[in-house]
Order: C-alpha cells, then structure tokens, then sequence
C-alpha cells in the first residue's frame, strides 16, 4: 500500500484547461497605475466574476461571440485610403493609429468651451477630473443586464480621449481612426462630460482595427446638448464592438446616429439613463449590409431607462440587407416607478434586397409608472412593389429606383442628425456607394 501512494504523489497531474477568460487576458499588455487603477481593480474582479458570455447568454442568442472571445484578432486586410467624409466642415481633428493617438496627424489639443486630453497621457501624469467618471457609467450600466465586453473596456483600454465641455462649442470633435496593421486589435476608451448648459457634437470615422472594442462614457448635464454622429468604414472587412454609455441630466439632450456600411461582425449597445426630469434621449441607426465578399453580421443593442418624469427617448432603426447579410435589433425602454409623462418611441425595421438576408428583432417594454406614452414595432420586408412600379412607369431606371426607395426607407434614421451639413454629407456619401452597387 505505502508503495502504491509513493507512485500515486509522483503521477503527473493534469493540467486545468485555460479558461476562455483566462486566454483572454493573458493575450493583453494591461496598463498599470495612473488615475484609473482603482477603476480597472474593480473592472478585473466584476469580470472574473462574470466572465465572457457564450452563446447560450441571452442577450448573445443571434450573435455568436467567439470572435469577441478570442486571445488575438485574425489578419483582415484593408484599404489605406484615409476617410474624407466631412473634410468640408471646420472641426478638431483627432487622430488615432491602430489605437494609438497620433499627435502629428492631429490638431492641438485646445479650443474654446473644451479641455481635452488623451487618456494614455493623463493616466501617465495621475490626476484628473474623468477619474470621477472613468468605467462609472459602464459599471452602472451592467445592471440588470451583464455587458462583458464593457467591463473588459475598462480594464485594457490603451488609449482614448478624456473630453471636458464648458460652453457651446462652434465645431465639432472628430475622432478619426486610421489602420497599419492587418492584425490590429485594439482597445480605446473615450470619456466626457458636459457641464451644465453646454454643447458638443462628436464625431467618429474611419476603419478602427481588425479587431475593436471601443466605449464611450458621457455625461451629459442640466441643460446641455450632446451630439454623436459615427460612420464605421465602408467596406473594409473588420471584427468590432462598441459601447456608449451614457447619463442624461435635467432638461438635457443627448443624441447618437450610427452609420454602418459592410463590415464583418459588429455589435454596438447603448445604454442610456435618464436621470433627470424633461430630458431627451436619441438612438439611431442606418445599417448597410451586403454579404458578396463575405460575411456581414450587424447586431444593435439598446437599453434606455427612465428615471424621471417628462422625459423623451427614441430608438430608430433602419437594416437594408442583401447576399445573405444578417441584422439584428435587440432594444428595450424601462420605465422606473415615479418616471411619469414618459414618451418612448421605438421602431426597428429591415428591407431585404434578396430571400437569403434576414432581419432577427426583439423589442422590449417594462413599464412601472402608469402615466405614460410608450410603443415599439418591428417590421421586415422587400422593397415596396407598388412604389417601384410608379417609379419605373415614369422613366426611372431600376437601379435608380432602388437607390431611391432604399434611402427613403433609411430617412427617418437619418433625420435624427441635427446638423443639415453633417446629414447632407452622409446622404451625398450613401447615394454614391448604392448607385455604385445597385445592379449587384
């Protein structure tokens, strides 16, 4: 017996099996120190205990997150052309490199009514004011719905911008992001405040990564106006999630318009609270999918809370899909008890340009207050016959007729965009990109 135990302590003992957490992290430079030490602890230990989910998780169930999960992202090839949407509009450029900020290629940080830097500098230097708001919003936004891929935002984001607002600022902030790498994968983490009674529109665009995983978490105080206008590139095949965050103020308004033209797999949730009374919240989307040089998998998250009373939210989105493209819709609005007046609207809706695209939405209502105003619908269907034929018995050729019908069907997403310049600029940029695909 004494030998047989001696044989058993010298057995070798099986390794345990690396989590797909485990392989996660250990693929990451994490940042150490600096002002969001405390916040990226914590973002270490809410995802440990949470991990990442899987396809049985329910706000997962139409998208698989396998490539999200993955130790390291795979090559994708990319053009290097820079993106020149909205060149024709006094702005503040700020540029980023495989998630890098470039200085050179960028504007000075400074401008009136703005106090910007970058988030890899300030951690570098310790204190600073988003230490106040740094992985906050994101850690309040896991309630009641676990996000992940949020909390490992917080934890690895190399870099981002820390935006502070003081006044009404003239022109806009453009993030502008820009690829070297077939393999880049990349972290980036924007913070930003509005102090009461001013304004700011943000934009974003150009090809991030191969892989990305960007947050932006805002504050948006009494009074003050936020913009939000993103165009993810056209065309270039990429692997990427992104997050907005955010908590609406008394008498504030907040408004956020995506634009997705092809791409690989992408997923983007926003979460928004709104917190004080007589405030507005917007979300939209237009999405553009086509599934002939691979696949296009595009999934929109929303969930917007009220928390107060005579407060206004809208989710508004529009999926044109063809060559098998997938897009998903998943958006829910939750009236907390005591949010009485609350007016919220909620429509998804995907055109299906062939029989092998579809369109998968689940909207949700929760309602704990009874003076309210709340609906949402969800439709899916082909271009409108009865439209294609005035169109055509009048002389329109039919690619043209279908540009046309597909960009009056995405008006509505569109016309969430205040700004005529900024919205005519994206509608010049959509025709072009239909017309150039539409007998495809």
């Amino acid at each position: 017996m004494a030998d047989t135990a001696v044989l058993a302590s010298k057995a070798p003992v099986a390794e345990k099996p690396r989590s797909v957490l485990d392989a996660r992290l250990e693929a990451l430079d994490l940042p150490r120190g600096g002002f969001t030490a405390a916040a990226r602890a914590d973002a270490a230990d809410r995802l440990n205990a949470m991990g990442l989910p899987g396809k049985r998780d329910e706000y997962w169930r139409y998208t698989d997150p396998a490539a999200f999960n993955a130790p390291t992202a795979e090559p994708l090839a990319f053009t290097s052309r820079a993106s020149t949407l909205f060149d024709e509009i006094e702005q503040l450029k700020l540029v980023f490199v495989d998630g890098r900020f470039d200085a050179d290629a960028s504007d000075a940080l400074d401008g009136e009514g703005l106090e910007i830097s970058t988030l890899a500098a300030a951690d570098a230097a310790g204190d600073h004011w988003a230490a106040d708001l740094y992985g906050k919003l994101e850690t309040a936004g896991q309630n009641p719905v676990k996000r992940p891929f949020a909390v490992l935002n917080t934890l690895a984001a190399t870099d981002g911008v820390l935006i502070r607002v003081t006044g009404k600022v003239s022109r806009p902030v453009h993030i502008l992001y820009r690829r070297e790498a077939q393999d880049a994968d990349v972290t980036i983490h924007h913070v930003i405040r509005l102090e009461e009674g001013s304004e700011l529109t943000l934009l974003e665009t150009g090809g991030i990564a191969a892989r990305s995983n960007v947050a932006i978490e805002v504050e948006v105080n009494k009074e003050a106006r936020f913009h939000h206008i993103a165009s993810k590139r056209a065309d270039d095949a990429k692997v990427g999630i992104g997050h907005v965050f955010a908590r609406v103020g008394e008498g504030a308004l907040f408004k956020s318009f995506t634009l997705s033209v092809n791409g690989s797999m992408m997923r983007n949730e926003g979460v928004i609270e709104i917190v004080g009374d007589d405030a507005v919240a917007h979300i939209a989307a237009a999405v553009l999918g086509d599934g002939t040089e691979g696949r296009f998998h595009h999934d929109d998250t929303v969930f917007i809370t009220h928390a107060a009373e005579r407060c206004e939210s809208r989710q508004v989105f529009k999926k044109v899909l063809k060559n098998g493209a997938d897009g998903i819709f998943q958006g829910k609005i939750l009236v907390k008890p005591g949010a009485q007046k609350t007016d919220g609207y909620q429509i998804s809706q995907g055109l299906l340009l062939d029989e092998g695209s579809q369109f998968l939405a689940k909207p949700e209502l929760e309602i704990y207050a009874d003076d309210v105003k709340c609906s949402h619908g969800s439709t899916t269907g082909a271009l409108d016959e009865t439209a294609m034929f005035y169109l055509r018995s009048r002389g329109v050729p039919k690619e043209q007729a279908v540009v046309l019908l597909v960009l009056s069907f995405l008006a509505d997403a569109l016309e969430e965009i205040e700004d005529d310049r900024l919205r005519d600029d994206i509608l010049t940029r959509l025709d072009e990109w239909l017309t150039s695909r539409a007998s495809a």
